[in-house]
């Protein structure tokens, strides 16, 4: 993606791997900074305080985090304890968002025995190559999503409305996103589109982060109130809704954004199909009651009683409710697989079912740890 004509990735590491850059999600939209994280602690405090978030990037930072680790311990005679600390620490920072843990468990299988340079050497081609199969994953997606968007278009002649809630758009991932990554494309390919972006409290990554970025692009949209894509549906002004997910269960239920359940209902209610947009390291093998299973982060209640605003040239966080109010902060919700139309992955769209996600992911486990 470009910013001001350049293209960026969200995260990379230096020229001398001694340090890792990433844009810094909490300046955005009003401020464009990239911070230099040194350390594994210090990327763990990024994921966590959502200096960088998303689900694809924060498995990204997690690859990265661990080879600033390995680097640290490459001179102990015993390098696993560091590394191991580092790992825990990592694994805490976000606990709903499955690509942590296996990106985390990817580079402990990649450096299992080494140390010394040959550990500095592998943490960090490891790390490169998890950035680089995100890109590579995003930019699948947006070709058979794209496909979705195309039908439309050619069986209404018109421009294509869709509907995304939070940001699973390139600052979510290395490059090119998920839910926006078929918007990308279709664009790209003459396609007209128009976004109506959720505003997504309490955090607002819609209206601050989606909205910033597809104007970057030069896509239409607008952003709309949380509660307003009901309204757009029962109106036909929504021909299509995407969304990304942070953990996906073995059954094809969707954790995403607390929020994106409400859509989904909607959308099933008014006959809107709903798509979600992940790549395969977003699946959680593992699980198959996502909506039981799925540990759910609550964040600090200070997100809902506050929000960031622009005052007089300076981002500062303003209080929105009466002071002593109690608030909850729940940061995702999950989206049962009987109100998903499908998913798209980098293989292709399946049906949200046990079924249709083995089919296209054939011994996926093994698959996806494969160096």
């Amino acid at each position: 993606m470009r910013v001001g004509g350049e293209h960026y990735r969200t995260i990379w590491a230096s020229d001398d791997g001694a340090s890792v850059r990433a844009i810094d999600q909490r300046r955005l939209p009003f401020d464009f900074e990239v911070v230099t994280l040194r350390s594994s602690s210090e990327v763990a405090a990024a994921i966590a305080d959502m200096t960088v978030r998303g689900a694809g990037l924060i498995g990204a930072a997690a690859g990265y985090g661990m080879a600033l680790a390995c680097r640290d311990a490459a001179a102990d005679r015993d390098p696993g304890p560091t590394i191991e600390r580092a790992a825990h620490e990592l694994l805490a920072s976000r606990p709903t968002a499955v690509n942590l843990e296996w990106a985390v468990e990817r580079q402990r299988a990649a450096i299992a025995g080494l140390r010394g340079a040959e550990l500095v050497e592998r943490s960090m081609a490891t790390a490169e190559r998890i950035a680089d199969d995100d890109v590579a994953a995003c930019a699948s997606i947006g070709r058979h999503g794209a496909e979705l968007l195309s039908a439309i278009h050619q069986r209404t002649g018109r421009v294509v409305n869709v509907l995304t809630h939070c940001n699973a758009g390139w600052l979510a991932f290395v490059d090119h996103g998920t839910a926006t990554a078929p918007i990308y494309t279709a664009h790209d390919q003459g396609i007209p589109v128009h976004v109506w972006v959720d505003e997504t409290r309490p955090r607002n990554q819609g209206s601050r982060l989606t909205a910033w970025e597809l104007a970057e692009y030069g896509i239409a949209h607008t952003v709309i109130a949380d509660n307003a894509g009901g309204h757009l549906m029962q109106h036909g002004e929504v021909d299509i809704v995407i969304t990304g997910s942070d953990r996906t269960s073995a059954t094809g239920d969707v954790a995403n954004k607390i929020g994106t359940y409400l859509k989904a209902l909607a959308a099933r209610d008014n006959g809107v199909p709903f798509y979600a947009d992940l790549p395969s390291s977003t699946i959680d093998w593992a699980l198959t009651d996502g909506v039981e299973e799925t540990p759910i982060e609550h964040r600090d209640p200070a997100e809902v009683t506050h929000v960031d605003a622009l005052v007089d040239g300076e981002q500062r966080a303003v209080r929105i409710v009466p002071e002593g109010t109690p608030a909850a902060n729940y940061a995702f919700d999950v989206t049962p697989a009987r109100l998903v139309t499908g998913i798209i992955t980098e293989r292709g769209i399946s049906e949200a079912s046990a079924e249709g996600l083995r089919a296209m992911f054939a011994a996926a486990p093994e698959r996806m740890d494969d160096d």
